[in-house]
């Protein structure tokens, strides 16, 4: 499928007028990249010398995106009987969105709103969307991405955000929606675009994207991205990455088109191992012995309680080869094939503000010390998938088909290293030294192994009954095996000890588990839309998705009564049911999409305590609201996008998750609000800015003693400005939380530790295009 509609290519500029538009800005690229390595700065500085372009957006109008760039949805986006949110590139562009979190923060109600289990904190990607975490349903061009790290957006066209279940079209995950990454991809325009941005807390980025068509049906495209910053707010903790993606299409406007593509992304990070939770509301103190921290004050959240040897250095490499052909004017085949691996190696400091870390030295509690100890993810993800599929438009008799059918075959594996516990000294509470390094740690062996093979069938037909009415539906049958097996150090000490084998020394490692998993999922949806005219409709909606037992981690649990773990292999797959009704419309002229749907999920198969002390899978969980988006223009000089939703998140039957012992869904706010909105004033100048609201969350619960049950709800507003300088220069001017409001981003299940808002910040921006 192309993504970028071509347009008429102009006539190609000499060299020396090349270089006379492009050379100040292939300057200013390069010299950002220096901090670079080497291969990186190169292949910026190598934008002097490519041919003039023009910009073409995929979507409509920049912000209206008619089509999935997935050809399992054959119907344009106003006629998918599913809420669908699309963020497109100008989207980002002009918010300068530079991770999938940022991108994200377009859809009401989702977000990183989880910090993290108690010893640990989220290495990657944590979205929360509609009261679920949805991490592990995270996919590039409908291929699952195993990435566990944050996703730099540099060479994605587009983010679709479908929510509500999505087994029939990706099979296992999360029971409450998917994330879909569109992928750039070379075009016949030849294209020049670059930006080099700088900003407060040393923040440096550039990128280059370079579309070149070598012939009529020949194009290359080359997206390449250098970023490093200072996480706003933070002592210590920042952010350094560059990636490649070199992309060429052959057969171009031919029947058979193939597509090989390739992704190399490098990060070198110091992560964040966040702050605690003292003098937030709702903090009390974990002992009578400790009263005094009840009434202390909030520590400067630029506190960093981390050690010099904190570091999360990580690696994505891609290689994807796409073919499509058309057999005729109404039928397409395509296959992908794709292999991706993914290795990270993280560690970041932890603390846990339980009475049992804390050392109290005098009656002053901000001479306090505690306790510290180190979050380890240090994995190494494969995954090699293949997907054919079908797509065709046919009659039979009276009725109007478009129907998408395929088959995929794909391994995904996982290696999670086992590492020694590294020793970490105590730290000050209110004034830490992060000066020192953690001794002890590195790999022992006690590695754990997942692997899933997956073998699938899928078929969605949508059917014109009368020019008003349509049905569709769609079904995949997926049959899975995952293996898995880890082991533990022997000896030591801590809630799981495992004795060594006589004459084995202690740190041997042990196996503990080798078990394995099978069966077969059947997904569906269905619906029925009724066009009430050109302009909108209405649809009505039901599904069904299914996550088993290592569906999300590849990592299984043994058979045991007393297990309260989901991956117990005797456990059956969780199920989540969704109802939506909803109503679609074309506003403005078409310009702008506008959506209002009422949806309802139930999931079944929630582990949950029973009166013995042994656990069955007896807990239901219920998600129902309303959601509204909107997304394109007004006027074609006034832009808009945004969201509200409303979620009514509650435990049905089993265990309270939420630590204020109320029946709700952690993590999930029952009211959030997202826009933003751009306006074209004469004479090249551009205003817009947006608002996002996200209500407050109840944490999770785990018996900590003392810490916040919620967070409180907050507003941010952000605001940009540009200037079109010339043809080929804009500049523009980002402000992000322009009242510096203070507010938890998230917060760790045990509310031990928090993530503080980033305070106000500013980036330039030079955007070149040709």
């Amino acid at each position: 499928m192309t993504y970028i509609k071509a347009r008429k290519l102009e006539p190609r500029r000499s060299a020396a007028a090349i270089s006379s538009i492009a050379g100040g800005t292939a300057t200013l690229v390069t010299g950002l990249m220096l901090s670079m390595p080497a291969h990186a700065a190169d292949a910026a500085s190598s934008s002097a010398t490519l041919p003039a372009v023009n910009v073409v957006d995929t979507a409509d109008n920049g912000y209206k995106a008619t089509q999935s760039g997935s050809p399992k949805f054959t119907q344009p986006l106003v006629d998918t009987t599913q809420t669908v949110t699309v963020v497109t590139k100008q989207v980002m562009q002009e918010q300068n969105a530079t991770t999938l979190t940022d991108a994200m923060r377009n859809v009401a109600g989702a977000g990183t709103f989880y910090a993290g289990e108690n010893g640990s904190t989220a290495s990657g990607d944590a979205i929360y969307m509609r009261g679920l975490d949805t991490s592990n349903s995270i996919y590039i061009d409908g291929i699952r991405d195993t990435n566990t790290t944050h996703r730099d957006m540099f060479n994605t066209e587009q983010v679709e955000v479908i929510q509500g279940p999505s087994g029939s079209d990706y099979g296992r995950g999360a029971p409450t929606g998917s994330i879909n990454l569109i992928s750039k991809q070379p075009t016949l325009v030849d294209d020049l675009e670059a930006s080099a941005v700088v900003g407060t807390n040393n923040y440096t980025r550039a990128t280059v994207d370079w579309n070149h068509a070598i012939n009529e049906t020949t194009a290359a495209r080359l997206n390449v991205m250098g970023h490093k910053e200072d996480v706003a707010g933070r002592d210590n903790v920042d952010n350094q990455r560059w990636g490649i993606a070199p992309s060429v299409a052959f057969g171009l406007n031919t029947p058979t088109t193939v597509y090989i593509d390739y992704l190399h992304v490098k990060q070198n990070n110091t992560p964040d191992g966040l702050i605690p939770t003292i003098g937030l509301p709702g903090y009390t103190a974990p002992s009578a012995a400790f009263a005094a921290l009840g009434s202390a004050p909030k520590v400067d959240t630029h506190n960093f309680y981390g050690l010099t040897t904190d570091h999360d250095n990580s690696q994505t490499d891609m290689a994807t080869v796409k073919v499509e052909h058309q057999i005729n004017p109404t039928t397409t085949l395509r296959n992908i094939t794709r292999y991706g691996e993914t290795k990270q190696d993280y560690m970041a400091t932890s603390f846990m503000l339980a009475a049992a870390n804390l050392a109290k030295v005098t009656a002053d509690p901000t001479s306090w010390t505690m306790t510290r100890s180190p979050n380890v993810n240090d994995t190494f993800n494969k995954i090699l998938s293949n997907q054919t599929n079908v797509t065709s438009k046919f009659n039979t008799g009276s009725l109007k088909h478009d129907l998408s059918a395929g088959f995929e075959l794909t391994r995904e594996e996982q290696t999670v290293y086992g590492h020694a516990t590294a020793v970490e000294p105590v730290v000050s509470i209110y004034a830490p030294n992060s000066n020192v390094a953690a001794t002890n740690y590195g790999r022992n062996g006690a590695d754990a192994h997942g692997t899933t093979d997956t073998i699938a069938a899928y078929a969605f037909d949508t059917i014109a009954l009368t020019p008003q009415w349509e049905v569709n539906g769609g079904i995949r049958v997926d049959h899975y095996k995952t293996d898995y097996d880890s082991a533990t150090a022997c000896g030591g000490t801590g809630r799981t000890v495992v004795a060594c084998p006589r004459g084995a020394a202690a740190g041997t490692p042990v196996q503990t588990i080798n078990t394995d998993t099978s069966g077969n999922l059947v997904n569906w949806k269905a619906g029925a839309l009724y066009h009430i005219n050109e302009q909108g409709n209405v649809y009505v909606n039901f599904a069904l998705s299914q996550q088993p037992p290592g569906g999300s981690n590849f990592a299984l649990a043994a058979a045991t009564p007393t297990g309260n773990s989901a991956n117990r292999v005797d456990f059956a797959p969780q199920k989540a049911k969704t109802g939506e009704i909803g109503t679609k419309w074309e506003l403005f002229e078409k310009r702008l999409l506008a959506t209002a749907a009422l949806f309802r999920t139930d999931i079944n198969n929630e582990v949950s305590a029973v009166g013995d002390g042994t656990y069955q899978q007896i807990g239901k969980k219920r998600v129902q609201g309303i959601e509204l988006t909107a997304q394109g223009q007004i006027t074609p000089n006034w832009s808009i996008t945004g969201g509200y939703i409303y979620q009514d998140a509650t435990v049905e039957a089993g265990t309270a998750v939420a630590a204020d012992g109320s029946q709700v869904l952690t993590y999930t706010p029952k009211n959030a609000f997202t826009s933003w909105t751009t306006y074209t004033l004469p004479k090249g100048f551009t205003v817009g800015g947006g608002a996002r609201y996200v209500g407050g969350l109840a944490k999770g619960t785990d018996g900590a003693i003392g810490t916040p049950t919620h967070t409180d709800a907050y507003w941010v507003v952000d605001a940009m400005a540009s200037y079109k300088v010339s043809r080929n220069l804009t500049m523009q001017l980002n402000v992000y939380n322009l009242f510096n409001e203070d507010y938890v981003l998230s917060i760790n299940k045990s509310g031990y530790r928090y993530t503080p808002g980033a305070p106000r910040t500013a980036l330039l921006t030079a955007n070149v295009s040709y």
